[in-house]
């Protein structure tokens, strides 16, 4: 990780608002006492324990964590197998027949999974895999959308030891073969093809196109989705249908170790090749289920939990697969957009399953709020009871929207920091003790240290801001990157020693000490030597009553060595004017300071953003400098840059 230069980032954007739990919610919260923290400060290898031993282990561990920094090993010795965690427990504890999963896909077509069904599934599939000859420890790719097999698959890989690399279906042919070149993988789960907005996304031919690029893949299953005719290659190419059928619902789980490989997952960061984080079995499994237990108050017995990601990424990794399934939560899975055939299929889907808790990201609430308060007023939400944020930074109205419209002005918002690397949730509310602001993630989770240090990794006191970083291992922490343990070094151990994770993020204390993001640290603007967060700048805006979403970029300024180009969507009946951008402006020099004003306002209907909705903020700051733009392909909304760029070079020749 580069080293960044200049004073700590400064801390403009403040927040009075406050808001403690519900009486009732505290009462009957899993953790309703503060003392919790206490507890684990006490003792962290004693809580993680307690944590892991709600685990069925065939084998105890003979220590609880060995910490050669920057190398962590959590559970050494012990044995356990995630697919028997998450499905064969709960069945033999006589809960079989509880759903694992409703799931709906775009089109409309439902399915209702058991804990029973799953694992039958899981071990007909397990059995097909080593009959093509999947063993202990093999890599597998798994190219598919968000349909019940996706799950299956993987889980069918845990069973029998075999490490899963997941690759979001939104991914290009290209960004596939990357990732099965580097992870040596020979066998690739996909299907015939998805539906994305009413169209069908081809996702067999561009695993066509990567398996004709790279000799790695010697088998690819193909799961019946779509139903579209797609080409087989005799003897690489198999219907999951037709290897599947016939095989046993009995496969005994592989005991794996504690710290043997459970999966790799690719970052995907502008530049250089993607990063393979490891995440092992034992310590991740036991951090994702105590954190999904705690922070999401989950009551396996009545609760419908929703995390509305897609298992491509990490959050769904952990959060609709792994965490849910070893809490025995009956969860909602569904495949499409939220704006397809309607902008309120969300809410029809909270109201059809009578969701208690919705996990959602900052992106999809802005184009909610975008959309308008009248969609979720035409749908019955009132069994939300809880409500979660993730992904990036929340802006403080984007949160007070989401708790009026969405959560009634009564259930909790967990916002929630964490990332690939993390493995599980790191610094958050816990929903029956903490009182939130809108906007600030609050506080670590119990026996983490999150530390917020300055320029020479001191800490900062209540206030100031600077970098983040965690200053104590964890069970669900990275291992290594995939066959690269040099990188892995310097990309996340060198900046402040081999025993502070950098998590590459800003971050500021407020005067009570609690935790705000502030997005990546390459985000942060230097403004006449103020190093100013492009998160706090965005917030203010979005604070405006009229605007839904903002991005802002520095760019280069003769006086001030950079200066704030803003890009702004307005909510749903408003009209952009010169009027409008001037008012916007002073908004911002009001709410945080006249040197955060930004120098000009450019209004959107969107903002370029990636597969998983964070705003790609580098396209932005070239468009604003003029520089020619890379390849916008992989976005998810690639027509729309062509639009700035027009938008923007137009605003430019008016000036001059």
């Amino acid at each position: 990780m580069p080293s960044s230069s200049g004073p700590a980032i400064e801390n403009l954007y403040s927040e009075q608002r406050t808001f403690p739990p519900p009486a009732d919610f505290a009462e009957r919260a899993t953790i309703g006492d503060p003392a919790v923290y206490d507890e684990a400060e006490q003792d962290v290898e004693a809580w993680w324990a307690s944590h892991a031993g709600a685990l069925r282990w065939t084998k105890p561990w003979d220590t609880i964590c060995q910490w050669d920094p920057p190398f962590a090993r959590w559970f050494d010795g012990g044995q356990l197998n995630v697919s028997d965690n998450c499905v064969d427990r709960h069945i033999d504890d006589g809960h079989g027949s509880q759903v694992a999963y409703y799931w709906e896909g775009e089109p409309g077509d439902t399915r209702e999974i058991t804990y029973h069904q799953l694992r039958d599934e899981v071990c007909r599939f397990a059995n097909a895999l080593k009959d093509l000859g999947v063993a202990k420890g093999d890599r597998v790719n798994i190219y598919l959308p968000m349909i019940p097999e996706l799950p299956v698959a993987m889980l069918a890989c845990a069973r029998i030891g075999a490490i899963h690399s997941v690759v979001f279906a939104g991914f290009s042919s290209q960004s596939l073969v990357d990732r099965i070149e580097d992870a040596d993988a020979h066998v690739l789960i996909t299907a015939d093809g998805a539906y994305r907005k009413g169209n069908v996304v081809p996702l067999k031919e561009s695993a066509d196109r990567a398996m004709s690029s790279t000799d790695k893949v010697t088998t690819c299953v193909v799961v019946r989705r779509t139903g579209d005719d797609v080409e087989m290659t005799e003897g690489r190419d198999h219907f999951y249908d037709d290897v599947v059928d016939g095989q046993s619902a009995e496969c005994p789980p592989e005991p794996m170790d504690a710290e043997d490989v459970l999966y790799i997952l690719y970052t995907s960061g502008t530049t250089g090749k993607p990063k393979g984080i490891v995440h092992t079995t034992g310590g991740y499994l036991t951090q994702v289920a105590a954190t999904h237990r705690l922070v999401f108050d989950l009551k396996p017995d009545t609760d419908v939990y929703w995390c509305a990601a897609d298992i491509g990424w990490v959050t769904g990794h952990s959060y609709i697969v792994y965490g849910p399934l070893a809490n025995r939560a009956t969860s909602i899975m569904y495949e499409g957009a939220p704006d397809h055939p309607g902008k309120d299929r969300f809410w029809e889907i909270v109201d059809r399953y009578k969701a208690t808790i919705l996990y959602t990201a900052p992106t999809a609430i802005r184009a909610f709020m975008k959309w308008g308060a009248e969609l979720p007023a035409k749908h019955d939400l009132s069994s939300l009871r809880l409500l979660g944020t993730v992904g990036e930074p929340i802006n403080p109205e984007a949160w007070m929207w989401y708790h009026e419209h969405i959560g009634g002005g009564t259930a909790p918002v967990v916002d929630t920091w964490w990332q690939t690397e993390t493995g599980a949730i790191m610094i958050t509310p816990l929903p029956g003790v903490t009182a939130s602001k809108p906007g600030s993630a609050m506080t670590a989770f119990p026996g983490i240290r999150a530390v917020v240090v300055d320029e020479q990794g001191e800490a900062v006191a209540p206030g100031g801001g600077g970098y983040l970083t965690l200053q104590r291992p964890w069970p669900a922490m990275l291992r290594t990157i995939w066959g690269d343990e040099e990188r892995y070094r310097d990309t996340y151990w060198s900046r402040f020693g081999p025993d502070i994770y950098f998590a590459g993020d800003g971050a500021k204390l407020d005067d009570d000490g609690h935790v705000w993001l502030l997005g990546r640290v390459d985000d942060v603007m230097n403004i006449s030597g103020h190093r100013i967060s492009t998160t706090e700048v965005e917030s203010a805006l979005v604070d405006h009553p009229k605007v839904a979403e903002a991005a802002v970029t520095g760019r280069a300024d003769e006086m001030t060595g950079q200066a704030i180009a803003a890009f702004v969507t307005l909510r749903s009946g408003e009209d952009p004017s010169d009027e409008l951008a001037a008012q916007l402006r002073e908004h911002v020099a009001e709410r945080i300071g006249k040197i955060a004003r930004p120098a000009n306002v450019l209004f959107t209907e969107d903002l370029p953003k990636t597969r998983s909705g964070k705003i790609m903020r580098r396209l932005l700051k070239d468009i604003a400098e003029g520089r020619e733009l890379g390849d916008v392909t992989t976005l998810a909304n690639a027509d729309i840059v062509d639009e700035i760029k027009t938008r923007s070079d137009s605003a430019k020749a008016e000036e001059q």
